[in-house]
């Protein structure tokens, strides 16, 4: 796999993947399939697993001023124009529509609430009522930072969200505005999707591996914990729920607690990188702005006894991949590079085909 693989390598990659014998057949989507939020990395890896599986019938939504971006089938608008995605719809007659769309920035929401409660909120409910209108399956994804956080995580759906930044206000007034507007959608909780970027420097692995790529150091919590998610894996949960008719709200967060300096420790050593460029502090100690979760790591067992199957594998599912300590990243380990951590952080090893993007 190249050092950044393009969209036709990730393409190439999903394609080649088997399913495995442990998991119950998967039905297929409603057709054609809409996916928003293309530029993130659970809308990437999601337009491209469900184009190498359904070519042809498989579109997604771009802003307009998007830029490097190779997929085919997509379409460039604003997705906070109301008539335009009213016009698309009508024109295209979608069947199903995967919402991975928001603004994650959490500076930009803090400075920026307008901006936030337009792409969080707004575009979650104009998509809403398309879909009601129109009887179209809606799966949305919404975040586990609804939470600010508690020693031990363990957040289960009953519990009311408790935000701790506009970022988290803003997803939990989508979630409601959804329920209001389309009460046969799923909304999915996801924490966060481990997978590469199209652009090199987005999402968890991406951004923590360009900056030691280029011999910058990172800087990472010690206390801010979640619960994340190989992409392979939340790709055929969201095809899961595309394909039945779960109405309501899951949790789909993975089965192992990671604290982002043990996120950055895991890409350190994996991608080979220089073990002196990685840094670790409390939250106490860097007063962070915007407000940081703690531990906002989810429980979802429920979603495993809806599915009647343990949907997601532990990230990294390597377990000589787990820290032991703060200082775990410097011990030497076999093999060592960005291929390697490409392929094995960014995909999950349990699928077979991903060694033909090397």
């Amino acid at each position: 796999m190249k050092d950044h693989p393009d969209y036709a390598a990730i393409l190439n990659c999903y394609a080649n993947q088997s399913e495995r014998d442990d998991i119950p057949p998967l039905g297929d989507p409603p057709l054609p399939l809409l996916v928003t939020g293309i530029t993130g990395v659970a809308g990437y890896n999601a337009l491209a697993y469900f184009q190498s599986r359904f070519p042809g019938r498989v579109f997604g939504i771009l802003p307009p001023d998007a830029a490097g971006f190779t997929a085919p089938d997509v379409f460039y608008l604003p997705v906070e124009d109301f008539r335009a995605l009213e016009k698309l719809f009508e024109r295209h007659r979608f069947a199903s529509v995967l919402d991975c769309a928001g603004n994650c920035a959490l500076k930009a929401c803090q400075l920026e609430p307008k901006i936030a409660w337009t792409l969080n909120v707004e575009v979650v409910r104009n998509l809403a009522r398309l879909t009601r209108r129109h009887a179209i399956r809606l799966v949305h994804l919404s975040v586990d930072m609804v939470y600010g956080g508690r020693p031990g995580g363990n957040w289960r759906e009953e519990e009311p969200p408790a935000p701790v930044n506009v970022y988290g206000e803003t997803m939990v007034q989508g979630e409601e505005r959804l329920r209001d507007e389309d009460p046969y959608a799923v909304t999915l909780r996801i924490s966060m999707p481990m997978g590469l970027s199209f652009n090199g420097h987005a999402g968890a692995i991406d951004w923590i591996a360009a900056r030691f790529k280029k011999n910058r150091p990172a800087t990472l919590y010690y206390d801010e914990v979640r619960t994340p998610t190989y992409c392979d894996c939340l790709n055929r949960v969201c095809r899961a729920f595309l394909a039945n008719s779960y109405a309501g709200l899951l949790h789909a967060g993975g089965r192992r607690q990671v604290s982002l300096y043990q996120m950055a420790q895991i890409i350190n050593r994996a991608g080979g990188y220089r073990r002196d460029l990685l840094y670790g502090l409390m939250k106490s100690e860097a007063c962070p702005v915007p407000p940081r979760v703690s531990n906002c790591a989810l429980n979802s067992e429920k979603i495993a006894r809806v599915l009647g199957y343990e949907p997601f594998d532990p990230w990294p599912f390597d377990p000589e991949l787990v820290p032991t300590g703060r200082a775990w990243h410097r011990l030497p380990l076999a093999e060592g590079s960005t291929e390697y951590m490409n392929r094995v952080l960014g995909f999950n090893p349990r699928y077979a085909g991903c060694a033909a993007a090397r």
